[in-house]
């Protein structure tokens, strides 16, 4: 019989940054997603890490912002799970970058996308440890009102993500 030792580990999402947390399954994709990165969004800036599973099983990391990517090889040390991957990302949305991840080959899921605060779900074996999920923000307190959604369409068309 195996036992599940449950963690909770805290990602730091600071001001002006978003996080990219997801799966993957091949060395070669810190070299991938900085391909699809650096060709998505010409302003954005980004720090990639990974946790490899197998051979060495070291956290191999990349990007065209040193703090950003020593932020995402924090990141991986916390989680500590094999085959995630972290990208830090700012000037830029992960709306802008999304797709090209999905699309790189190896990448298996997207866990969070996201500027809010973010804590991930990681269980423990004696094998090692795996990503369960994620908590991406707060609880909702209620539904959207007639005025709420007034302002939400108002609101993406201010920042430019609607015509209208």
């Amino acid at each position: 019989m195996t036992n599940v030792k449950l963690d909770v580990v805290t990602i730091d999402v600071p001001e002006g940054t978003n996080v990219i947390i997801g799966r993957t399954h091949f060395i070669k994709t810190v070299e991938d997603l900085y391909e699809a990165l650096v060709t998505s969004c010409p302003t954005l800036k980004f720090g990639i890490g990974f946790c490899e599973a197998s051979q060495k099983r070291l956290i191999r990391h990349d990007g065209n912002d040193k703090e950003l990517e020593d932020m995402a090889v924090e990141a991986c040390k916390k989680i500590g799970a094999g085959h995630v991957f972290v990208v830090y990302i700012k000037d830029g949305w992960p709306i802008n970058v999304l797709n090209r991840i999905k699309h790189v080959m190896e990448i298996v899921s997207i866990d969070a996308a996201t500027a809010n605060p973010l804590q991930v779900i990681v269980a423990e074996t004696e094998q090692g440890r795996g990503l369960l999920g994620v908590i991406d923000g707060y609880t909702p307190l209620g539904v959207e009102g007639e005025e709420d959604k007034k302002e939400r369409i108002k609101f993406l068309r201010m920042i430019g993500y609607k015509r209208g």
